[in-house]
């Protein structure tokens, strides 16, 4: 067991459960989803919502019933050994150069509607966000959890105002999704880029120990957070499709502001889009220390991170962690990477991860759990249907990582009977 005292309680769970799915992707998502997909966004969004509470439901009682800094890979090395386990962790590791690159640009998006910017002072504010987060996990996450709480609410707040500013009707929103295109393959492609939305729950389980009671409170924060999430992202593509908003300029959810409630989107919604997007990245940032450290512990990474300060924090995981993030954001300014591309190769390596729990959970959990673990795989094969060609990236990862960490075992295996000879 990790020797991590939790601070954490139920709401300040569903608050860094909250705002780390709302985070970068709360303003934007549900625009790239309707220029897919038109007003079928909005059925993608409905099915992505039922769809994912199984799979919410059994990384909550997994992280409850075997709390651990190592997350999916702690569980999966539990069902399925050493090697399953350790090919999960390393690919989530890998995947640190796709995600945060991707999540920071996003949030960007919200910098550059308060202030124009561009070429390298683009990168030095990127760069100056990972000082802040640097800053706000040195003493502990607790105390972004109780800010992160507060964010949520705040954002809640906004998209309640913006409906009731319009007048905007239930019955027209129903009309919408009743005549919304049946091209199943754009709803499903929107989907794929959906699934962004929602990740983020496996993050809370490498945060488990940091609760103070993680059997009584990892479901309830983990599935408050998440239907929540389901409700405003539903809400903001209702905005924009009921107000018929211009998808292929700008911010859309900034013009709608400023239609609806007469200016001041900008301000609003791009300080709520970066400190969103902060959230999200900060508990990212979290999770990737803890299973760092995790492993440090284990022999897998050089003993050098295997050390806490003293409110805990494994602060040199931490810092290399945000300098290989600093790394690939000026990699991915000198190859100009494109956004949407960065998001669905991320989704595709989350996809195997959240997979691999799944049939984690249906050995490790009482049979009871097997219809939620059934539902909860049968969502993961239909998001990579969805994601295409783009799980290649996530299928190269775990076909490098699996065969070298299985080569390492049999290796020292041998080298232990040589040395017992």
């Amino acid at each position: 067991m990790d020797q991590v005292k939790g601070t954490i309680g139920r709401w300040q769970g569903a608050g860094l459960m909250a705002t780390t799915l709302l985070g970068t992707g709360v303003f934007i998502l549900p625009q790239m989803t309707i220029a897919i997909a038109g007003s079928g966004a909005l059925i993608a969004w409905l099915l992505l919502t039922l769809a994912i509470i199984p799979v919410t439901l059994v990384f909550g009682r997994l992280a409850g019933a075997f709390p651990h800094a190592a997350g999916p890979a702690y569980f999966v090395e539990k069902a399925f050994g050493r090697t399953a386990g350790r090919t999960i962790g390393l690919i989530f590791l890998l995947v640190v150069p796709l995600g945060a690159p991707a999540a920071i640009l996003m949030t960007f998006q919200f910098v550059e509607a308060l202030i124009p910017i561009s070429g390298w002072s683009e990168v030095g504010v990127q760069l100056g966000f990972l000082v802040m987060l640097f800053l706000l996990n040195f003493r502990g996450i607790h105390i972004s959890a109780k800010l992160q709480f507060a964010l949520t609410l705040a954002i809640v707040s906004v998209v309640v105002l913006m409906f009731g500013a319009g007048g905007l009707s239930l019955d027209r929103l129903a009309l919408i999704s009743h005549k919304a295109g049946t091209e199943s393959d754009l709803i499903m492609a929107a989907a794929g880029i959906a699934f962004w939305s929602f990740l983020g729950i496996e993050a809370m389980t490498h945060l488990a120990n940091d609760f103070k009671e993680p059997k009584r409170d990892m479901i309830p924060a983990m599935m408050i957070g998440t239907v929540l999430v389901g409700v405003v992202y539903l809400a903001c593509t209702g905005l924009l499709l009921l107000t018929e908003a211009d998808m292929s300029s700008g911010l859309a959810m900034v013009v709608t502001f400023d239609n609806l409630l007469g200016g001041y989107g900008a301000e609003i919604i791009g300080i709520l889009g970066i400190a969103g997007g902060l959230a999200t990245v900060n508990v990212y940032t979290a999770s990737v220390s803890r299973l760092v450290w995790s492993f440090s512990r284990e022999g897998i990474l050089p003993n050098y991170f295997d050390s806490l300060n003293q409110f805990q924090v494994p602060v040199r995981a931490l810092s290399a962690v945000l300098l290989a993030m600093a790394v690939v954001i000026v990699m991915t300014y000198l190859l100009g990477q494109e956004l949407e591309h960065l998001i669905a190769w991320t989704n595709g390596v989350f996809v195997i991860i959240y997979l691999m729990s799944m049939l984690a959970a249906a050995k490790l959990l009482s049979k009871r759990y097997l219809p939620l673990v059934g539902l909860g795989s049968l969502f993961c094969i239909v998001m990579g249907i969805a994601l295409g060609w783009n799980m290649l990236y996530a299928v190269m990862m775990t076909l490098i990582v699996a065969p070298i960490l299985w080569w390492q075992k049999s290796h020292l295996l041998s080298k232990q009977k040589l040395q017992a000879a």
